[in-house]
This record gives C-alpha cells, structure tokens and sequence, in this order.
C-alpha cells in the first residue's frame, strides 16, 4: 500500500506551542506519532513525506527513520535540514514529485499550490506545510499529520474522505 504523510515535525519543541498538539511532552508526541505510523503503515508499504521531518542531529534522524515502518521518500520541507534530507534511509529524497496512484496523477510537493500539472485533467495535488488550516481547493489535500489524526493516509482515504466531507 502507498500512504502519504506530512509535517511530523519529530523533535522539533516548538510544534508543541506553534500547532497546539495535544501531547504533555516532545517525548511524548514523538512516541505516538511513531506509534500510530507503524500501527497504520507495514513494513511492506510504501511512504511518500511531504516535508518537516525532525530536527536535529543525523544520529536522531537516523534513529526516527529507522524506527518507522515501510520503504520512506521524502519531498523536502521548509524546515528539513541537512541531517534529515542527506539520511541515506530515504528510498528517494525529492522537491517535488508526479505518482500515478489508483489511476489519478498526484502532483506532490510539501507546499500547497494555487494550480498544477494537469489541472485541467482531474489531477490531485496532495501537500503539507498549511498543518490542516488551509481551505483546501477541488482536487487538493493536506496529507498532514495535523489533518488525519496524526498518521499517515492512503490516497483511498483521502477521497472518501471528500466524498463524505
């Protein structure tokens, strides 16, 4: 299976105060983003994150990445450093990046765009960095962790959820 992801923000203090997480400690928070991803992802699937990673030191990063379940790509964020972008543990590091997924082409890129590729043909633009505050246009979704109960979504997930919503 494909899930898409964003903004984990793992080890990062301030996503506590900026985003209002409902986590009592940066321990805490980054023990159940890890917990709920390898409750929702196998080690089988695959995973497409669309930027802000973690912060700090390779060795943290490392430790994050390897701690999670499925193949990982990262589309880079505004606030992924060095450590994060060069982990040899990413399957492929990108800015952006087109999937054909269930039959619809998938523009990714950990920013929200006003138009994309094939616009005009029904393609999908998924995308983080907006934390779930950004109304969203037709055929655009934030795959952040603040929008989908902290875990990463399947692209069926999100339609349904539109469908419904």
């Amino acid at each position: 299976m494909i899930f898409f992801t964003s903004d984990t923000h793992f080890n990062d203090p301030r996503i506590l105060r900026i985003d209002r997480r409902p986590f009592a400690s940066l321990v805490e928070h980054d023990q159940a983003l890890v917990a709920f991803w390898n409750e929702t992802v196998g080690p089988n699937d695959e995973v497409w994150h669309l930027g802000d990673f973690a912060k700090g030191p390779a060795e943290t990063v490392s430790s994050l990445l390897s701690s999670l379940n499925g193949s990982k790509h990262l589309i880079i964020g505004n606030n992924d450093g060095a450590a994060t972008i060069g982990d040899p543990a990413w399957a492929s590091v990108h800015h952006y990046m087109e999937l054909l997924v269930e039959g619809s082409l998938l523009v990714l890129c950990h920013y929200p765009f006003r138009t994309w590729n094939q616009i005009g043909k029904r393609s999908v633009n998924l995308h983080g960095h907006s934390h779930g505050r950004l109304k969203p246009m037709t055929r655009q979704h934030d795959v952040g962790v603040d929008a989908w109960g902290f875990r990463p979504v399947t692209f069926a997930a999100i339609q349904a959820s539109r469908r419904r919503g």
